[in-house]
């Protein structure tokens, strides 16, 4: 009888077991029903991320539009005037004592050379008298009257209240005319005026410089820059010349216009002094822009850290109601994981459960903080600015703070055994 044998299919394979996977909508489904399923406890863990997305994206826009508004005000002063002096530079008298001189005279005509350079609009010389020349209300001194020091006696050209952005308070400012026929005329600052009694100009009031009557024709109300002036009494460069023995020039100021402060602080120079341009001092505006960027950057650096603060605030929050989430769903997911679910299917899950969260956190803080920009901004009647890419980056950063924030309950949950977790439901 002959043996039968029967022959293994070598290529016979064993049938594999298939597991379970959840598609990518039921996942979102299950997710968002993770998220919604306790409102209060979704309200609370959204706060941390709704304050710190609020807090940049109202910190940009706040930085922006502070730096416009400072801009403006920059544009109307410092953006449009330029400041000559001489340099001064030490000089080994013969005694061995060190002296500061200057290295370049500023002209007496100085305003007539620089008038025709493009980007000026006007300008004037400032220049002080010898210290101590004796500034008095009446003529006659009163031993008794308490010795104080006297205003200090300013040179000026008549285009000076342009310059510096002056107001009058009363009366007048000397014009040409007065300079030119070098008329003992005066315009006293605010302080100096209050110092030597006189707060009106229609009686002619009279102060003596030196000896000198000059008639007080106008009181200074304000200055924008050169605020020292309202500590001064201002008269004509011609009579100064001739009452106070006068030296050359000490600081030449020009009114320009915008955007032409770097062109006339190269050709000023040149056109005072050809053959030593070198020999000045210039104060030339910076670009509104480098201003704009430095005002930003000093106050994004604040807020920033205070928003920052508070994302790790609410990052901290979402782990925790995750982790908890976890810990009360410990039964389902024993039971998801015995019908087949594999542990990154659970990680899934509750990872998109914290990203959904910082996601709704990052949306709901980009609206709170323009709203807040857009309020701030009406009661200060300014203009908002905010950049375009700040919205979106505030929602993608709630987006990344949620999902860092998920990442070790997600790993917590996928070390659940199923028999353990279905034994302790």
């Amino acid at each position: 009888m002959k043996k039968i044998r029967l022959k293994r299919d070598r290529k016979a394979k064993t049938p594999r077991r298939t597991v379970p996977r959840i598609s990518a909508r039921d996942l979102f489904h299950e997710s968002f029903e993770g998220v919604g399923a306790r409102p209060s406890r979704m309200f609370i863990t959204l706060l941390g991320t709704v304050l710190g997305i609020a807090s940049l994206v109202a910190t940009i826009g706040f930085a922006q539009t502070a730096s416009g508004q400072i801009a403006q005000q920059f544009d109307s002063l410092g953006a449009t005037r330029v400041t000559i002096e001489p340099k001064r530079s030490n000089s080994n008298s013969a005694g061995g004592s060190g002296t500061k001189q200057a290295t370049a005279v500023i002209p007496w005509d100085a305003p007539a050379r620089v008038a025709d350079l493009a980007g000026v609009t006007t300008s004037a010389i400032i220049t002080d008298a010898p210290e101590n020349t004796p500034v008095k209300a009446v003529e006659i001194a009163d031993p008794a009257e308490l010795q104080r020091v006297p205003p200090r006696i300013t040179a000026a050209s008549p285009s000076l209240l342009d310059v510096v952005a002056g107001e009058i308070e009363t009366g007048r400012f000397f014009d040409a005319g007065h300079d030119a026929r070098g008329d003992r005329v005066a315009v006293l600052g605010a302080k100096a005026a209050e110092q030597l009694g006189i707060n009106r100009v229609n009686n002619q009031s009279a102060i003596f410089l030196d000896g000198n009557a000059y008639t007080v024709i106008g009181i200074l109300k304000s200055v924008k820059v050169r605020e020292n002036l309202q500590n001064a009494v201002i008269v004509p460069l011609t009579t100064a010349r001739h009452d106070f023995n006068m030296g050359a020039p000490s600081n030449f100021d020009i009114r320009i216009d915008l955007g032409a402060g770097e062109v006339v602080g190269r050709q000023a120079p040149i056109a005072l002094n050809p053959n030593s341009p070198d020999g000045f001092k210039v104060g030339a505006p910076r670009l509104a822009n480098a201003v704009q960027e430095g005002i930003e950057s000093d106050i994004n650096v604040l807020f920033v850290a205070i928003g920052i603060v508070a994302l790790i605030g609410g990052g901290i929050g979402i782990a925790n109601v995750t982790l908890l989430s976890v810990s009360e769903r410990r039964g389902e997911i024993g039971l998801r994981r015995a019908l087949g679910a594999r542990a990154r299917d659970i990680a899934a899950q509750f990872m998109l459960e914290s990203l959904t969260t910082g996601l709704l956190g990052g949306l709901i803080g980009v609206v709170v903080g323009i709203l807040a920009l857009i309020g701030v901004c009406v009661v200060q009647q300014w203009t908002p600015i905010l950049a375009a890419w700040a919205a979106p980056i505030g929602v993608l950063v709630g987006a990344l703070v949620g999902l860092i924030a998920g990442t070790y309950p997600a790993l917590k949950a996928t070390k659940i055994e199923p028999v353990d977790a279905l034994r302790d439901n």
